[in-house]
C-alpha cells in the first residue's frame, strides 16, 4: 500500500455518533402523528355515524341514560339521608318523661339532683306547659289542642350523658335503666335508637344500589355491544372491501370503538341531566317539609367529582361494550 493510499484510508470520513439516533427520533415523531391522526380521524367519524341514524342514535343513549341515571339517583338520595342523619347523630340525648302527678318543683329538684352525678353532663327541665307550647308550634295542631280541657303531657328531663363516644351504647342503656327505675319518672327512652335503625337500613338500601349499579353496568354492556353488532352487521360490505385493500382489524375497528364511547358519553349526560332534573322538582316540597321541622337542610346534588365518575362510567361501560362486540364480530367477517 502506497503511502497516499494509507493517508486515504486514515482520512476516512466517519460517522457521526448522533446520526442514527437522531434518525430513529424523527421516525418515532412521525409514527405518533401518524396514530394520533388515525384515532382523531376515527373519532370523528364515528361522531358523524352517530347522525346517520339520528332516532336509534337518540334511543340508544337515552336507554343508556335512564341505566345510569337509576343507580346514581339513589346514590344521591343515600347522600342526602346520610347528611341528615348526620346531623342528629352528633347530640346523644335521653328523654325521660315524668309522672304527671309530679309537680314543678319537684321536677326542678330532680334536675338538680341528676345533674350532680358523674355519668350525667347535661339536664334540661320543661315543664308542661312548655312542652305544650313547643308542640303547638312543631306540631301545627294549634286549634285542635285549644280544644281539649287540659293537658295531656307530661313534664319532661332532656338528660346528656357525659360519655364523650356517642356509640358506647352500653353505657346510654345502663343510664337509662337507672333512670326508668326512678319512682318520680314514668319513662325515659334513647332517642338515638331511631337513628342508629335508620343508619342500618341506609346501609342495606346501599348494598341493594350497589349490587343494582352492577346489574345496571351489565346492561349497558349488553345494550352498547347489541348497537354495535347492528352497526357492524350493516357495514359488511364496507368492511370486506377494507379487509381486501389490507386494513387490519385494529384500524377497521377503531371507529366502532370510538362509537361506543360516545354512546357512554351521552349517556352519562343523559343520567346526569335526569337526576339534575329530578332533584329539581323535589327542592321545593323538601324544603317545605325542612322549614316544618325548623331546619336549614337543602337537597344536594352530584358533586363535580361524582359527576365526572358519572361519565366516566358512562364512557368505560360503551369503550368495553364496544371493544367486546367488536372482538367478536369483526373476525368472523373476512372478504369472499
Amino acid at each position: 500500500m502506497s503511502p497516499a493510499q494509507a493517508k486515504r484510508k486514515k482520512q476516512k470520513p466517519q460517522v457521526s455518533e448522533n446520526a442514527v439516533p437522531r434518525k430513529r427520533k424523527i421516525n418515532f415523531r412521525l409514527a405518533i402523528k401518524s396514530w394520533l391522526a388515525q384515532h382523531a380521524q376515527a373519532l370523528i367519524s364515528s361522531f358523524g355515524q352517530l347522525f346517520r341514524n339520528p332516532v336509534g342514535s337518540a334511543l340508544t343513549v337515552a336507554v343508556i341514560g335512564i341505566s345510569l341515571a337509576l343507580p346514581a339517583g339513589f346514590y344521591v338520595l343515600l347522600e342526602n339521608a346520610r347528611l341528615v342523619s348526620a346531623g342528629w347523630e352528633g347530640s346523644v340525648e335521653i328523654t325521660a318523661f315524668l309522672k304527671k302527678d309530679i309537680t314543678d318543683a319537684t321536677g326542678q329538684q330532680l334536675q338538680r339532683e341528676l345533674q350532680s352525678q358523674d355519668n350525667i353532663e347535661k339536664v334540661i327541665f320543661i315543664n308542661r306547659d312548655k312542652a305544650l307550647e313547643e308542640y303547638r308550634q312543631l306540631s301545627g295542631f294549634g286549634e285542635a289542642i285549644d280544644a281539649l280541657e287540659e293537658n295531656p303531657l307530661p313534664s319532661l328531663l332532656l338528660i346528656k350523658p357525659a360519655t364523650t363516644d356517642d356509640k358506647d351504647t352500653v353505657t346510654i342503656e345502663k343510664l337509662v335503666k337507672q333512670l326508668s327505675e326512678r319512682r318520680e319518672i314514668e319513662k325515659a327512652q334513647y332517642d338515638q335508637k331511631w337513628v342508629q335503625r335508620l343508619n342500618a337500613i341506609i346501609s342495606i338500601i346501599q348494598r341493594v344500589v350497589v349490587m343494582l349499579a352492577i346489574f345496571l353496568g351489565l346492561a349497558v354492556l349488553l345494550i352498547v355491544g347489541n348497537t354495535i353488532r347492528m352497526s357492524i352487521y350493516y357495514r359488511r360490505a364496507e368492511i370486506e372491501v377494507e379487509k381486501l385493500f389490507g386494513a387490519t382489524n385494529a384500524f377497521i375497528q377503531r371507529p366502532f370503538v370510538y362509537s361506543g364511547l360516545w354512546y357512554g358519553l351521552g349517556g352519562g349526560l343523559f343520567a346526569w341531566c335526569l337526576v339534575t332534573l329530578a332533584l329539581f322538582f323535589l327542592q321545593s316540597p323538601t324544603d317545605t317539609l325542612a322549614q316544618l321541622y325548623q331546619s336549614n337542610f337543602s337537597l344536594r346534588g352530584l358533586a363535580f367529582d361524582r359527576a365526572l365518575t358519572l361519565l366516566a362510567a358512562g364512557v368505560l361501560l360503551g369503550s368495553v361494550g364496544s371493544w367486546l362486540s367488536v372482538q367478536r364480530h369483526l373476525r368472523a367477517i373476512e372478504p369472499a
